[in-house]
């Protein structure tokens, strides 16, 4: 956090997360809890690459209770947070080829889902993922087994969002929700994103796009995003780890400054980025661009609007909003 605390003012004000990969929220406890339930248990490999130690923890998942513990860690942390929503990530093709079905996958992750919401107040839907360095038949084949949300994640190394047309065309025709991963900085980072805004789904573009702060690389990017109204949700702590503050954050600025361009602020993969959540991430934001509390209010609240909340929670999260920013602003 480079010295800063979350402040008493970003703790308790409510929010949004709209990108969490969930494996990315297994804490150290956790996962030697998993694997030794699982005989998972294993020696030093070395120094491994982040997706390596990433993809490492996923063998500790095997059980649907695995899964279920692993989603209610997360909705009671962010509960602590004061998350009211959330639409975590998951996929099946790290589990599916060592022989863990997609129901029992589906099945913690959804049991989670209702105890979350009655328990901790967080309610959530989820999102399925492709893995984008697996092949594009793999992918729908873990679609066809869940029937939910697609959202193409992992390594995008030559691995352009077209490559999923028939994967995000299937999910419009099921009547669901499309967003996708533009990593920043990544190899063709900009021609990613104008893909994912003028190309895919038949050039209708995607609903949302993970990350994409190389829009700002493009001025045709930029107006692609005010034009179609198409939201980003960025993770600031991540791009901080390559970025100096004083490159960053002018950019986040930039971003936040043009008119007709909503995004929000999420934390990634928090256990694998020096265990910064929401909170830091949003605590950064706040301090480097010297925003103010009503601009932080109305950070929330461009959350909810991109969410894929349902209406009547949308009112909900909007007025508690307007009345936490009436009592702190």
């Amino acid at each position: 956090m480079n010295g800063l605390q979350v402040s008493p003012f970003i703790a308790a004000l409510p929010k949004v997360e709209l990108y969490v990969h969930i494996k990315g929220t297994l804490t150290p406890a956790l996962r030697w809890k998993l694997a030794l339930r699982n005989n998972e248990v294993h020696g030093d490999t070395g120094a491994p690459t982040f997706l390596e130690t990433y993809f490492a923890g996923t063998q500790v998942l095997c059980r649907e209770e695995d899964f279920y513990e692993l989603g209610m860690a997360y909705l009671e942390k962010a509960a602590g947070m004061n998350i009211r929503y959330a639409e975590p990530f998951f996929d099946l093709q790290a589990y599916l080829p060592r022989g863990v079905p997609a129901a029992t996958v589906l099945n913690g992750y959804m049991r989670a889902q209702r105890e979350g919401a009655a328990r901790f107040g967080v309610r959530s839907n989820w999102i399925l993922c492709f893995i984008r360095d697996r092949s594009v038949e793999e992918g729908i084949a873990a679609y066809e087994a869940a029937r939910l949300g697609p959202d193409p994640g992992g390594n995008e190394y030559d691995r352009p969002p077209m490559l999923f047309e028939k994967a995000f065309q299937m999910a419009k025709q099921d009547g669901l929700h499309v967003t996708m991963h533009c990593d920043v900085d990544q190899k063709d980072a900009a021609d990613h994103v104008h893909e994912a805004i003028f190309t895919v789904l038949g050039g209708q573009g995607t609903e949302r796009i993970d990350h994409g702060l190389n829009a700002l690389d493009r001025p045709e990017l930029l107006r692609g995003l005010q034009e179609r109204g198409i939201p980003l949700t960025l993770c600031p702590h991540a791009y901080h780890r390559r970025q100096a503050t004083d490159v960053l954050f002018p950019k986040l600025r930039q971003l936040w400054d043009l008119e007709g361009v909503k995004w929000c602020i999420n934390s990634d993969d928090p256990t694998y980025m020096h265990d910064v959540w929401i909170d830091g991430a949003m605590e950064k934001f706040y301090h480097y661009c010297n925003m103010s509390k009503a601009d932080m209010v109305q950070l929330s609240r461009d959350a909810v609007e991109i969410s894929w909340a349902d209406e009547e929670l949308k009112t909900e999260l909007l007025r508690e909003l307007e009345r936490f920013g009436r009592d702190n602003c």
